[in-house]
Formats: C-alpha cells, sequence, structure tokens
C-alpha cells in the first residue's frame, strides 16, 4: 500500500548521528509512513547494514538539494517529510503534522518547531531578508520568550520540513544549483508565487544537533550562502529589491561583526 508520508534523510558521513536519527523515526506515535535514506557518497560505512528503510547511493557527495530530490523521486508518500540526520524527532512529530495537514487542506508546507540543545529555539519557520537571506524565526529564544503558535510564515526549515506531494508535483523540486543553503529558500518563495502557504505547527517538534560539516563558519560555508543568496535574488526577486539589496547586506555584516567584536 501506498504510505501516507515519506520521510526523507540525505546522509553524508554520518555514522554518529543517523543512528540516532532513525531510533526517533522508530519511536513515532504515527505509523504509516516509509523512511528514505540518501547516501552522498559518506566514506564512513554510515549507511552499511540500515533496516526497515530504503537506502539511495550517490557514488559522491551530490549536496542537500540534490539528495533530497532523489529521495523525493523514489517517494510514495502523499506528503514529503524532510529530516537532518543531526536531527531527532519528538514522538509526535509526523501524527502533530500530518494533523495540521489534514486540518488545512489549503496550505502546501508545513513547518516544524526546531529545538537546539540547549533548550533554546532554532526556527519556528523562516522568512527571508530583504537581501535574500533565509532567516529563522525564533532563533535563539526560549518558548517561554516567544507566543508559541500555529501561525503562517514564509518556509519551513530543511532541517524538518513537511510538503505536500501534490504541491511539489506542481512547482517542481529543489534547484540543484543551490548545493547547499538557501535550497529550502528557493523552493519556499517559489511555492508562495504558485499559491502556497506555510503554516508553522508548534506541537511538531525535533532537536536539531547540528553536525560540524554543516555548522562550522568557513569559507567554503561563506561561499555557498552569498552565492546562493544572490542565485535567489535573481530568481526571485524583483529588480527594485535585487538593486537595494546592497543595503541590507551591508547592515547584516555590521551587526555580526559588532556581535562578534
Amino acid at each position: 500500500m501506498r504510505p501516507t508520508v515519506s520521510v526523507i534523510i540525505v546522509n553524508w558521513n554520518g555514522k554518529n548521528l543517523l543512528p540516532d536519527c532513525l531510533a526517533s523515526l522508530r519511536d513515532q506515535t504515527f505509523r504509516d509512513f516509509e523512511t528514505i535514506v540518501v547516501d552522498n557518497g559518506s566514506t564512513d560505512g554510515s549507511a552499511d547494514g540500515l533496516k526497515d528503510c530504503v537506502v539511495i547511493r550517490l557514488q559522491k557527495n551530490r549536496g542537500f538539494a540534490r539528495g533530497n530530490n532523489e529521495g523525493i523521486c523514489a517517494a510514495h508518500g502523499e506528503y514529503i517529510a524532510l529530516l537532518n540526520n543531526d536531527a531527532r524527532a519528538n514522538s509526535f512529530w509526523l501524527e502533530e503534522l500530518v494533523k495540521a495537514a489534514e486540518k488545512y487542506p489549503e496550505v502546501g508546507m508545513f513547518a516544524s518547531g526546531v529545538l537546539r540543545p540547549d533548550g533554546k529555539l532554532d526556527s519556528v519557520g523562516c522568512d527571508v531578508s530583504p537581501d535574500g537571506n533565509g532567516m529563522c524565526r525564533g532563533r535563539g529564544l526560549y518558548h517561554w520568550q516567544y507566543d508559541n503558535k500555529e501561525e503562517l510564515v514564509t518556509f519551513p526549515s530543511g532541517c524538518a520540513a513537511f510538503y505536500r506531494r501534490s504541491m511539489l508535483d506542481h512547482i517542481g523540486l529543489f534547484d540543484e544549483r543551490f548545493f547547499m543553503y538557501n535550497e529550502d529558500t528557493d523552493l519556499g518563495l517559489r511555492a508562495q508565487k504558485a499559491g502556497y502557504k506555510c503554516l508553522y505547527v508548534p506541537t511538531a517538534v525535533v532537536m536539531h544537533l547540528y553536525s560540524r560539516s554543516s555548522s562550522a563558519y568557513s569559507l567554503k560555508k561563506l561561499f555557498y550562502v552569498e552565492r546562493n543568496r544572490i542565485l535567489l535574488m535573481f530568481k526571485n526577486f524583483s529588480f527594485e529589491q535585487i538593486f537595494f539589496s546592497p543595503i541590507f547586506t551591508f547592515i547584516r555584516y555590521f551587526n555580526l561583526l559588532r556581535g562578534a567584536a
């Protein structure tokens, strides 16, 4: 039978992360789902011997966008759930997302509540800055500091996103030119332009541990973040927005440098 949900996990050298991620899925109260692990050319054996899931092996690291696209193409579910290999879903995660999707048939995307290990919020859905950078709402706040309720946001964080398959069939999959970073932003903006909304579901919660490979501030990360920000603007912004965007980029980096001082 066709499962209701297909959960896709893109993995790259996640030997110390993937087992706990998969264990959190085995504890789900909602059971009608399949798990698809897309291995991006891992060299640590992290995708070897996996049980109760479909494993798709890519010969080399094709990036987050390509990895998820491979998983989506192999998926059978009515809904597509993305989960980072360094994330842990609470036991009600899928149940709450499916419940919201059935309650709001006009909504195409659903954002989870993403927590950091220190108990602070990592994201409660995402918005887009005036210079094309994806922004996680609520980041760094505690739950009690945020009015934690269902609300419309721009797009879900790719760490724990939930999409209607029918929406993806309509607007297309992730743009693989992004490789990593801002691919979820681009897809969200394309969905919004096509008339699909995104709902933040506060009862669908995951813990995001942040692997070293994805969180480290490096020249490689800076390159992809800035290149993809510019690509996103040229794809989705008006000429006027692009023209004034350097002002907001200057302000953003000024604030970052001031905060690091």
